[in-house]
């Protein structure tokens, strides 16, 4: 189940200091959702500020031709990183085995994983991962979330045969 699911994606950088061009994270994130197979339709950077990123999220979700946002950044315990409560603002219902999959993995390389308050969550079909700030910790995180993507995004959109 999911193996030939098309994937519609979004990709979200929270920065107040990053331009789209500056953005090392956001743009490895979205070459590896297109390596993946993913279809990546938008590239944005928001500050991090909590309402323009649950702004940009709840946009991207209600729209028919996402069904996946991965964001990047403001998952640390700066006064500004935002994401978390954000997307938790938005969602449905939580995933939290993504989030803690994701740390478990990745604190065996980087200690400072767990730091991270990334969330993961479902809002009107749309599956929507938080990742953190940096191209390694992007790269760390998707190679744990890319053995279930296509699974998870497939039951999000309604795919629920066994």
């Amino acid at each position: 189940m999911g193996d030939g699911v098309e994937i519609r994606a979004a990709v979200v950088t929270a920065s107040d200091s990053r331009s789209i061009e500056e953005d090392l994270s956001g743009r490895r994130l979205a070459e590896l959702l297109i390596e993946y197979g993913a279809r990546v339709s938008e590239h944005v950077v928001v500050t991090d500020d909590l309402e323009e990123i649950a702004e940009k999220l709840r946009t991207y979700a209600d729209r028919q031709d996402i069904d996946l946002i991965v964001t990047s950044g403001g998952t640390g315990l700066g006064p500004r990183d935002n994401t978390p409560e954000a997307t938790l603002s938005v969602i449905e219902r939580e995933a939290p085995g993504i989030a803690e999959a994701m740390r478990f993995l990745t604190i065996q390389r980087t200690p400072k994983a767990m730091l991270s308050r990334g969330v993961a969550g479902i809002r009107n079909g749309t599956l929507i991962i938080n990742l953190p700030g940096s191209p390694r910790g992007v790269e760390e995180c998707f190679a744990v979330l890319a053995p279930v993507l296509r699974h998870a995004v497939a039951v999000v959109k309604g795919d629920t045969e066994h």
